[in-house]
């Protein structure tokens, strides 16, 4: 008989030290990158890690050392990879691309949004709320590149590209964490370091677990060998994406736990959270190829219903008179348009 582990928990204690915790790799290259060659240099590098193009350093080879290093620690594959796992996550997302995009944007990011330290971080960084589509459809090419199985080796391991994606990301967070640190305006004691890895475990939850919660609740019916692979998948993602193995959730019950505990711990009303989604909300409507006002609401009805009045409560998001067995009938490509400009890729 296979051994199965106890599933942990995710205590106060535990979740207060990853509040203060980053990522120290990351961090690092960011540190010297900024010793190095000052703000504008760091500036130029926070706008390569969005970009594919190279980046060369030979000029200063400490730093082109220090890279190198991130790029060779952060690559190795974690030890409770299963490649079966991933092959099944991968045909999973594949099969309901059409779901996920919907609850990437009804869901996962107000969800995001609803953690008010964290959203903080979001709202005074101004990419977010000044070019919200932009942003948006950044989120989607990354989720949707990282579940591509052809960013993926045979053997079910991520490619040198796929890694090198997230790798850049964690870059983008190391900068976002110096940049909003560095002009001193961020309380670190009340709010916790900027994109900690509380917040950064929070962020997989919601491209996870919280997304199979918005199925379930949209009348999918998922066999737990499905979620089970598709929450491997993402913990796979989230150990290359910097999260500590700690706090990643191995199964559904410590995805449930943790999801919980970080709710409670986080979930409160703010002016960020609630501008972000009114910034959200306003964008998802441009998706919709109609202009009855009804037909346009329909994104907001969805973001409500898949929250819940408590969340939905906390972000503002308005109360519309659509019942909700018709949103659950409502086909996804009735919400986004069919063409280039859709969230998913």
């Amino acid at each position: 008989m296979k051994n199965i582990k106890p599933s942990r928990s995710f205590s106060d204690t535990l979740l207060n030290q990853t509040r203060q915790e980053g990522d120290k790799l990351a961090d690092d290259v960011i540190n010297l990158v900024y010793f190095k060659i000052g703000i504008k240099g760091l500036r130029e590098f926070f706008k390569w890690t969005g970009q594919t193009t190279d980046i060369n350093f030979e000029a200063e080879q400490e730093l082109s050392e220090k890279l190198e290093d991130f790029f060779t620690k952060t690559s190795k594959k974690p030890d409770f990879l299963d490649p079966e796992k991933i092959k099944k996550g991968l045909a999973f997302a594949q099969k309901n691309q059409e779901q996920i995009g919907l609850m990437l944007g009804c869901l996962s990011l107000p969800y995001c949004y609803a953690g008010a330290n964290g959203a903080k971080v979001l709202w005074m960084s101004e990419r977010i709320k000044n070019d919200t589509r932009k942003r948006l459809e950044e989120t989607g090419e990354f989720v949707f590149g990282v579940m591509n199985p052809k960013e993926w080796n045979d053997d079910f391991r991520g490619s040198k590209n796929l890694v090198l994606r997230i790798q850049k990301i964690r870059l983008m967070h190391a900068c976002i964490r110096f940049f909003t640190t560095h002009y001193g305006t961020w309380n670190a004691a009340e709010w916790g370091k900027p994109v900690n890895q509380e917040d950064m475990a929070g962020t997989n939850l919601a491209f996870s677990y919280i997304v199979i919660k918005g199925m379930r609740t949209n009348g999918k019916t998922l066999t737990d060998e499905e979620t089970e692979a598709y929450l491997h998948l993402w913990a796979v993602i989230g150990f290359w994406s910097g999260v500590s193995e700690k706090i990643i959730p191995q199964n559904l019950r410590e995805a449930f736990l943790l999801d919980k505990a970080i709710a409670r711990r986080q979930f409160k009303a703010s002016e960020e959270g609630i501008g972000l989604t009114k910034a959200l909300i306003k964008t998802l409507e441009e998706f919709v190829p109609n202009d009855n006002p009804i037909i346009k609401s329909i994104p907001t009805a969805f973001m409500r219903f898949l929250l819940g009045d408590t969340i939905a409560d906390l972000l503002e998001v308005p109360q519309l008179r659509l019942e909700k067995q018709f949103i659950r009938m409502i086909p996804t490509d009735l919400i986004f348009k069919n063409n280039d400009n859709r969230i998913t890729k």
